[in-house]
């Protein structure tokens, strides 16, 4: 072995793990939905044991469900581990340009230190009050539909808050989907991650040869998209042209990212900073929408931690809206801890694929250069063996600085590759909920069916169909 991820000597092979069966050819590639793939490996990890393997057609994975070796795992990114080579020829053939996500080596390296300045805490408080009048936005628009008794599609109208929150940052530019009709930016990018997911799974490659309708689709998408955000890019330049003071308050991520990338020896040009606005746009849309629909939905179900996630709340702020700024959020610990436990329940990324870079140990498994590792993040955060009552909503688990589920849960990631963006997701949820719970009374949260939410892989996680209705208080 060249490399050791982990501290244990390698005591087996791939093929000392167990396998599960599947069908002749394409392996496991068919034994599951899309849409509920991680349910399937979830399943296969309670009955086979944190280490087993795969096949996805001739392609042999190992799945990793111990939570201490995962963490090994993803702290020996970028050097040791790298992001799936399937993902980043996916990305590549739709014309993507994923700036931090997908980047990897010295490139991951140089845009690092730009994208971790740009998303400081610091900066983030500064764009505080465009925050701020986001979320006044959607109180407006619930309490119109509290007036009216009309139930909300939950995760539509938490999309148009994160939108408008995220292009508001990224751009300084006011789409305003809360009031108006979507953006027209907005309708592409809605179809990039889930065609990325499509593709990854796909066993064959078709759209190199033919295309598809939807495939015709997605070109006119990434074009448009792409288009757009060069067009922003230009007139931040220019607008930093006009106003040289800019250089040293930028007014939005975009512009944060050109004085970043323009400092001597950054080695990032426009290609990297478009990279990153798209990225920003993408990873800040759906995934704290999910987070806030699931949290909104489990503690309609929790009574007790609805009324004292309220309390917190209305003692903290007792004028809603009007009282919030970073420092009363920031001192909402309780719901901060609710959004942290809907996450270890309902983790927007249940599992991350990463591949080994070397020859490696993972655990105590020798793993081949080139091996894809399905690392499974919802086991152990969910085990009886880890956690009593694993299954129940109990936000207190989250409360003090040795709280044992913090190593358990990483909704984040962890190590060097850790979300950028954790600061601001809290500080969207903390805000959309810190409203909801002061303004409403929750009626009720459900779905067209009346059973619980399904959850929906779709390269995120999300629930199917929850709607909600609210009285105004």
């Amino acid at each position: 072995m060249s490399h050791a991820a982990t501290a244990e000597p390698a005591t087996r092979t791939l093929a000392d793990l167990p396998e599960p069966k599947g069908l002749p050819v394409v392996g496991h590639a068919f034994s599951s939905p899309r849409d509920r793939v991680h349910q399937y490996i979830e399943g296969l990890a309670r009955a086979h044991g944190p280490y087993f393997c795969l096949k996805f057609a001739s392609r042999r994975v190992l799945v990793v469900a111990d939570h201490v070796v995962i963490g090994q795992v993803l702290r020996a990114r970028p050097d040791h581990f790298r992001r799936s080579s399937r993902f980043q020829q996916a990305s590549r053939e739709m014309g993507f340009k994923l700036g931090l996500f997908a980047a990897e080596g010295e490139v991951w390296h140089r845009q690092r230190r730009m994208v971790m300045a740009s998303f400081a805490p610091q900066r983030i408080r500064a764009y505080f009050p465009a925050l701020l009048n986001v979320t006044r936005r959607l109180q407006r628009r619930w309490e119109g539909a509290a007036a009216q008794e009309q139930a909300i599609d939950l995760q539509a109208d938490l999309m148009r808050f994160t939108v408008d929150a995220i292009t508001g940052l990224a751009f300084g530019h006011d789409v305003n989907t809360l009031e108006a009709d979507g953006d027209v930016i907005q309708r592409h990018l809605d179809e990039l991650f889930p065609a990325l997911f499509r593709r990854i799974f796909a066993i064959v490659p078709y759209w190199r040869w033919f295309k598809l309708p939807a495939d015709r689709r997605l070109d006119r998408a990434v074009h448009e998209v792409q288009s757009a955000i060069e067009g922003f890019i230009a007139d931040a330049r220019a607008r930093m042209a006009r106003e040289p003071e800019r250089r040293e308050h930028p007014g939005n991520l975009l512009e944060a990212f050109i004085v970043a990338a323009e400092q001597p020896g950054s080695g990032i040009g426009d290609h990297d900073v478009a990279g990153n606005v798209v990225t920003m746009l993408l990873a800040g849309e759906d995934t704290t929408a999910n987070t806030l629909a699931w949290l909104i939905d489990l503690l309609f179900q929790n009574p007790q931690a609805l009324a004292r996630a309220r309390e917190e709340v209305l003692r903290v702020a007792p004028r809603g809206v009007e009282n919030f700024t970073p420092d009363t959020l920031d001192a909402m610990d309780y719901l901060e801890a609710c959004a942290h436990e809907a996450m270890r329940l309902k983790p927007v990324a249940p599992f991350l694929p990463v591949e080994a870079v070397h020859d490696t140990v993972v655990g105590d498994v020798a793993v081949p250069a080139g091996t894809l590792i399905w690392t499974v993040l919802r086991h152990d955060s969910v085990s009886a063996d880890h956690l009593p009552q694993p299954e129940a909503f109990q936000p207190e688990r989250w409360l003090g600085s040795s709280a044992p589920v913090k190593g358990l849960a990483t909704p984040f990631g962890s190590g060097p590759r850790i979300c950028p963006g954790r600061y601001l997701a809290l500080l969207e949820i903390k805000l959309a909920m810190a409203m909801l719970l002061s303004r409403f009374d929750i009626l009720r949260v459900d779905t067209p069916d009346g059973l619980p939410a399904r959850e929906v892989m779709a390269f995120t996680m999300g629930p199917d169909g929850l709607r909600m209705r609210l009285r105004t208080r």
